[in-house]
Order: C-alpha cells, then structure tokens, then sequence
C-alpha cells in the first residue's frame, strides 16, 4: 500500500497562496510518485476560514510556539489579527495526520504556517517554523520544506 503524506496544497498547483497564486513543484511531484507517496493536499489558511486571495501575514513578535501558547499572534499588513485562523489550520493538519496516520508532510518554505525551517516574524524572514510546522512537529510528523516552483 502507498503511503499518504501531507503536501500544502500550493505545492500541488492549488492556487490557495495569500497573492493567489500556486508554488506548482513538479520535482515534488515526481519524487512523490517515485517513493510511491499519495500527496494528501492541505492549505492549513483556508482550513482555518482565510480567504483566497488574502493579505500577507506574519508572526507579531517571537515564534510559531509562542502563538500556539498564546504568548503571541499571527497579524496580517492591514493589521488584523488572524491568530485563532492559523491555530485552527494547524489543528486542522495535525487532525487530518492524526486520522489517517499520516507520518510526514511536505510543507512550503517561508510560510507564516507551513514554514518548516524559516518563516516570517515582525515582516521579516527568520529562522524557525510556521504555526503549522511546529504544532505537526510537536506530534511528531516528519517534516520536509519544499520551496516550490521546481520544474
């Protein structure tokens, strides 16, 4: 049996992104066939009720963890706060895993959710992960960033 794995939906050809648009990665898509994974596609920001296309967003001040323990908020460039969107799409992936024993997930870069190794704080990139990537990463889901557009 192939095993299923998480894979943002962007990286699928989704146009699901905040400018509205796909990061289609045909080299994740091929690696994805050739180790026999079933890509389970997921856009953690429209799960948790964002709007395609939507404004750019980032972590206030610290960390994905410090958001998903209610020290800080995910904030968007019109200043809204969009804090308890983000929680509710990572839950959602994580829920998703949890269901249908997914064990690893390939996840866009540089997401303010699905940013594995680096992701936005203050409007700029830093090192850590989005509020998805850390919520799966918490429960123990491989994780892979990805960031996109490989043909």
């Amino acid at each position: 049996m192939n095993e299923r794995v998480l894979v943002s939906a962007c990286l699928l050809g989704r146009e699901c992104r905040h400018d509205g648009r796909a990061k289609t990665d045909h080299v994740l898509q091929r690696e994805l066939v050739a180790n026999n994974f079933v890509a389970v596609p997921f856009c953690p920001e429209e799960h948790g009720g964002l709007g395609t296309p939507r404004p750019s967003a980032w972590i206030e001040r610290e960390s994905a963890d410090a958001v998903l323990d209610g020290r800080d908020r995910v904030v968007t460039s019109d200043g809204s706060d969009v804090t308890r969107a983000f929680v509710s799409g990572a839950e959602g992936a994580h829920t998703l895993c949890r269901l249908h024993d997914l064990k690893r997930a390939y996840l866009k870069s540089r997401s303010p959710s699905c940013g594995v190794d680096d992701t936005h704080v203050a409007g700029t990139a830093v090192a850590g992960p989005g509020v998805t990537s850390a919520l799966l990463r918490r429960h123990g889901i491989e994780l892979t960033s990805i960031e996109g557009l490989r043909d």
